[in-house]
């Protein structure tokens, strides 16, 4: 019986030990995610590549990049290549962010409006790291509610092209920007129950989390607390 205990101990110990190191490089892969991302907003903005990418054409160009970058990692997350189609990701996710930004930072107050979205991403990412440590419930249940969302509002905003509603826009973004507060919520407890089990696609995931939370929040302050 002693014998089974300490097999069991040891097990627990063994599979906290994974989850600790999954975690660990997962934060240290996405911390490393930003710099293409901030290499990619530059390029977008002095160059002005992404100026173009209106409307459905730029909603189309972003899904479609999005899918093609998430198969590809998918597809060789267990290599070292997954790290490189990551980072060439990450790039592409600034390239399409620049056509926002440069608009914000157009305005007098942009550089602090940038700043504060900033602060604020780092605040709900906090908060649901904390949520994640805390919460001892199975959240894996959430995971087809917060897709259905997604889906929904992926649509919605798809149908919005065509009618070009400001108010529908904004509530879109504010409902976008609850979901993937809640996604990362999800994301970073599946990574410590032991759920994602590899770091490249769990840095993947984060990241769109944060990205997407990022540029909502950017423009809902762009909208309410831009000066020009």
């Amino acid at each position: 019986m002693d014998q089974l205990d300490q097999t069991s101990q040891n097990y627990s110990l063994t599979a906290a030990g994974q989850r600790n190191k999954v975690l660990r490089n997962t934060m240290w892969l996405l911390a490393l995610s930003l710099l293409p991302t901030i290499a990619g907003a530059w390029v977008g903005m002095a160059t002005g590549i992404t100026a173009g990418l209106r409307g459905f054409v730029g909603f189309a160009v972003f899904i479609v990049g999005l899918l093609a970058f998430q198969a590809a990692i998918f597809k060789f997350r267990n290599s070292s290549t997954g790290v490189f189609i990551l980072m060439a990701f990450t790039f592409f996710m600034g390239l399409m962010l620049s056509r926002l930004l440069g608009y914000v930072m157009g305005m007098s107050n942009g550089t602090t409006l940038v700043m504060n979205a900033f602060a604020s991403t780092a605040g709900v990412f906090a908060v649901m790291a904390t949520l994640a440590t805390v919460i001892k419930r199975d959240l894996s249940g959430m995971g087809k509610w917060l897709f259905a969302g997604m889906i929904a509002i992926v649509i919605a905003a798809a149908i919005n092209l065509f009618f070009g509603s400001s108010l529908m826009m904004l509530a879109l973004t504010a409902l976008s920007t609850i979901l993937f507060s809640f996604y990362m919520l999800y994301d970073l407890k599946n990574i410590i129950d032991g759920g994602e089990t590899n770091y490249i696609v769990a840095a993947t995931h984060l990241y769109i989390d944060i990205f997407a939370v990022f540029q909502n929040l950017l423009a809902i302050f762009g909208i309410f607390g831009g000066d020009d």
